[in-house]
């Protein structure tokens, strides 16, 4: 999974960025300090994986990971060449999914690059230069199909028809993701490649006082907006989150305590981007290895069995399943489990469910 973190230049962005990756990308207090996109790859924090690594001492310990790119500021006439311009969008075809960073807070040392801090006029300005890029886009493919409906493919009259959709949608400040399509019209859509057709979460970035706050005051608007765009918004402070990031797990924990926000950042990110991108993930257990493999929700167990190798899939025979809490009740063991019977025999047609500890059968 790979996630984009944008936003308008000194909104905390690579604050955030360091923080969630510790990969230590530069943060100053000046537009574009970010050029080229960062990376920082991430451990899913998993306990159920830190459980079976407890109970089977596994020479290779592999959770789910996490990649984070930090994409350079974006500033208004973006899909114009404004600012990093087209280097920018560029780089925002390449996630699964994006996090816009919204500053809420006040900061005198921290300039804005609109002078004033308002998080609505924010994301508009964000959401509209990719919805200006995506009708470049959508224009650039309306011509090229409707050359090419001479040749009698039905295809191309369909791809111009989708188009003028897209272009109405769009005109209007809506955002192909959101759009109303059939399958056939969403196949065409997917395959432009367009930057509003990707899953948004916000990430509201607040001060430290406001922390622990269900939602601090003056975001009305701002809500208003993500929710009738189907986005969800997180709290989190970039400058929190940066103090959580230098410290050891045990001061990690009391800190939270303390702060009464019940987990990091970093673990609200992950869950929302999981729920985002209608993920899972089962886990394998033995003394080789434990490994968390993230799937998407519905998958069948051969195709489950395809993320480790190939020949599962090929040569899949059975699944022996159980669920984890159920696993952990008698002890971690899979002997144990066995031998009260909790390990079922699931065939082809199974659907895998999150925390599945699963032993593949196959034979090639």
């Amino acid at each position: 999974m790979k996630l984009g973190v944008v936003g308008l230049p000194n909104v905390g962005k690579s604050t955030l960025f360091n923080a969630l990756t510790q990969a230590g990308a530069q943060s100053a207090n000046y537009p574009f300090c970010t050029i080229e996109p960062n990376y920082g790859v991430v451990s899913v924090p998993d306990s159920r994986l830190d459980y079976l690594a407890e109970i089977y001492h596994p020479q290779k310990f592999t959770p789910a990971t996490i990649e984070f790119v930090d994409i350079a500021g974006l500033v208004k006439g973006a899909s114009k060449g404004e600012g990093l311009g087209n280097k920018f969008l560029s780089h925002i075809r390449e996630v699964d999914a994006v996090i816009e960073v919204v500053r809420c807070f006040e900061d005198g040392n921290i300039t804005h690059v609109d002078g004033s801090i308002d998080p609505l006029r924010d994301v508009t300005t964000i959401n509209y230069e990719l919805i200006f890029a995506d009708m470049e886009t959508v224009e650039k493919r309306k011509t090229k199909s409707a050359k090419l409906i001479k040749t009698g493919d039905k295809k191309y009259a369909a791809e111009v028809a989708v188009c003028d959709k897209l272009l109405e949608a769009l005109e209007k400040g809506s955002f192909a993701r959101n759009m109303d399509l059939d399958e056939h019209e969403r196949e065409i859509v997917d395959d432009m490649f367009l930057l509003t057709n990707k899953p948004v979460i916000y990430v509201a970035n607040i001060s430290e006082e406001q922390v622990g706050a269900d939602a601090p005051a003056g975001l009305d608007d701002f809500l208003a907006y993500a929710r009738e765009h189907g986005s969800d918004v997180i709290f989190i402070s970039a400058k929190v989150e940066e103090e959580l990031a230098g410290l050891d797990d045990e001061e990690k924990e009391l800190f939270i305590e303390e702060l009464g926000i019940g987990e990091s950042g970093l673990s609200k990110l992950i869950k929302e981007s999981y729920t985002l991108l209608g993920l899972i993930s089962y886990l394998t257990a033995g003394e080789k290895e434990v490994r968390a493999w993230t799937i998407a929700k519905g998958t069948k167990a051969p195709q489950a069995a395809g993320k480790i190798h190939s020949d599962f899939e090929r040569g899949f025979i059975r699944a022996e399943v159980i669920g984890f809490d159920t696993l952990k009740e008698l002890g971690g063991s899979m002997q144990a489990a066995k031998e009260a019977g909790e390990i079922r025999q699931e065939g082809k047609d199974y659907v895998i469910q999150d925390g599945d500890v699963v032993l593949f059968r196959f034979n090639v």
